[in-house]
């Protein structure tokens, strides 16, 4: 059950085929990308990282990431990428919090590493871990795993508080594979572009599995550059994004139909995507986006279908062997329509929270049924519709406002560019709806009043609307409104 054998063999028929085609630097076959695992695998065993093993890493994106992260796979250590923007106070949470065997850093300075082995990938792919590898022995070993054992550890973005870590398996990992291959037609000729990180889930298991798992070619983009994704489009056939990507294109007036020529998807996660780009997106392109919706701790859960109709506002249906729906407060299952927590059982769903047994199960329940903490809603054929996070409700003089709603609405509004609703303390109301938005000088307080009066409820609409250059977001395109609510927390008092 350890998922890089079924990899191995992938590559190993692949041989010579393209595997990370990288714009600035020499391409990776499949039969180079073996070879740089199991050196690399032979430099993890040389440094006494062995089975059950954590490695930690915090490197940019590269080749021999990727061959890092397939290494740990092979030796059937648990991986445990963080976000390279974290700052040397956060890293020495993680080293804390996961005890590593091995810490693999991108060679920055000042990082105590509290007596932990450090080794170094730099944004180049060199440094010491890469050196080390090239002088390895391969290591054709593979060793044995079951698909409960533990071959990924991601830590939450942390935007409510610490980050806990996500314990994922080869269980997981190569059942939702199968999945999303089979639900979205994954095709011998498909090429990615890949132009996500490599320390979420969407960059690392989602893209690249598919891919992976297929023998099919990457074009490996570093990050999301506008003039490179427009240069390396017309020859993609799918682009797996997160809201963000699809906002930029349609920024450039260069991007039209006659670039998307040869692509079949376009699909979007990570973050809601607004109704009005996936209008703007069909209207430009004739693609509608394929909006799905997963979480660290479950994968991917539901999505829009390859084939049939994609509705804006909707992350679509059950994956095939995903259990979702939508629950009131003990557990009920509700009508269709109605809002409650979404619940998820299946192969997707993880073993648990890092050495957290209390929060594991208070959120994994007795029969495998994960409550997620997002809000949604199930329409009578089975569509899912996320309203929300469960600790973003504003509750405003004993009403409760799904800040989705409020947020749906105003950005509808001309002069709006950005927005998001959060809930703040109110001597009154015990909580005040304010909007922040990125619009021009015509979105006033007024004005939104204005706009927002016939299409909601009074209790709904913003007291207060503030002005900002931009939105504070996490590397994956989500809001962070518990900054938004410390920004603004005193606004009433």
């Amino acid at each position: 059950m350890n998922l890089y054998r079924r990899m191995e063999s992938v590559f190993q028929a692949a041989g010579d085929s393209p595997a990370l085609c990288c714009p600035a630097g020499e391409d990776w076959s499949y039969r180079r990308l073996l070879d740089a695992t199991e050196r690399m695998a032979g430099a993890l065993a040389s440094l006494g990282v062995g089975a059950r093993d954590r490695v930690l890493a915090q490197v940019e994106k590269t080749p021999q990431a990727v061959a890092l992260y397939l290494a740990c796979l092979k030796i059937g250590a648990a991986y445990a990428p963080i976000n390279t923007a974290y700052t040397d106070a956060e890293v020495a949470y993680f080293l804390a919090d996961l005890e590593p065997a091995l810490f693999v850093s991108d060679g920055r300075e000042g990082v105590a590493a509290g007596g932990v082995r450090v080794e170094t990938l730099d944004a180049s792919g060199g440094g010491s871990l890469d050196a080390l590898a090239a002088r390895c022995t391969p290591l054709e070993h593979t060793a044995e795993r079951t698909e409960n054992d533990v071959a990924s550890i991601i830590y939450t973005s942390g935007t409510t508080g610490r980050s806990k870590g996500a314990m994922l398996t080869h269980g997981n990992l190569g059942s939702n594979a199968d999945a999303l291959i089979e639900y979205w037609g994954w095709r011998p000729d498909d090429v990615l572009l890949h132009a996500l990180p490599l320390f979420h889930v969407h960059g690392l298991f989602v893209a690249l599995h598919c891919a992976l798992l297929s023998g099919t070619p990457i074009l490996f983009l570093p990050k999301f550059e506008l003039s490179l994704v427009l240069r390396m489009l017309p020859r993609a056939t799918v682009l797996m994004g997160v809201p963000t990507f699809y906002t930029r294109l349609l920024g450039d007036e260069t991007f039209d139909a006659a670039l998307c020529r040869k692509m079949r998807l376009f699909i979007s996660g990570s973050a809601p995507l607004t109704e009005q780009i996936f209008r703007a997106f069909e209207q430009r392109t004739g693609f509608r986006i394929l909006e799905r919706y997963g979480m660290s701790e479950t994968l991917m859960n539901t999505s829009n279908p390859l084939t049939g109709e994609r509705v804006a506002g909707s992350v679509g249906f059950a994956l095939p062997g995903v259990e979702v729906y939508v629950a009131d407060e003990s557990g009920a299952s509700l009508p269709s329509g109605e809002v409650g927590d979404i619940l998820v059982r299946g192969p997707n769903v993880f073993r648990g929270y890092w050495r957290r047994p209390e929060k594991t199960r208070g959120e994994l329940r007795a029969d495998g049924f994960f409550v997620t903490g997002d809000l949604g809603a199930m329409d009578a054929e089975g569509r899912l519709a996320i309203v929300g996070r469960a600790t973003d409700v504003i509750i405003s003089g004993g009403y409760n406002v799904y800040p989705k709603e409020v947020e749906t609405a105003l950005a509808e509004m001309p002069g709006v560019a950005d927005c998001a609703v959060v809930g703040v303390p109110h001597e009154d109301f015990g909580e005040a709806v304010i909007a922040i938005v990125v619009a021009d000088d015509s979105v006033t307080q007024a004005a939104v009043d204005a706009f927002l009066r016939p299409k909601l409820a009074r209790y709904k609409q913003p007291k207060r609307v503030a002005r900002v250059a931009e939105l504070p977001r996490n590397a994956m395109g989500k809001v962070r409104k518990n900054e938004l609510r410390d920004a603004y927390g005193n606004l009433f008092a």
